[in-house]
């Protein structure tokens, strides 16, 4: 755990995003959506390429972030435009209003 969190404080969009998913999974970390997000959003802004679906889905749940479902959309959009098919599969729920599952990508 202090080598994974060492490498993020660094910058390591890897160690980040792999924090974040220990966060959200509670896998060797008491589990906390909030630094899940905060990690996550420091590789998103780094350009890893997974990190925008992740964040899409916890914000169109309210997970780690006040609920916000124009956010959710530009996050997913930005995944789907890289390829993401998954971020395509929850645009479409959006847009149909059925719930995400944000937990599919981790």
């Amino acid at each position: 755990m202090r080598d994974i969190s060492a490498a993020a404080e660094r910058g390591d969009v890897y160690a980040q995003c792999n924090l974040a998913a220990m966060y959200y999974n509670g896998k060797g970390v008491e589990q906390d959506f909030a630094q899940a997000f905060a990690w996550l959003r420091k590789a998103a802004d780094q350009g890893y390429t997974e990190a925008p679906f992740n964040l899409g889905a916890m914000y169109a749940d309210g997970e780690g972030v006040v609920k916000d479902i124009t956010q959710a959309v530009a996050w997913l959009r930005k995944a789907a435009e890289q390829g993401d098919a998954d971020a395509q599969e929850a645009l479409g729920k959006i847009e149909s209003s059925r719930p995400i599952d944000p937990k599919q990508a981790w």
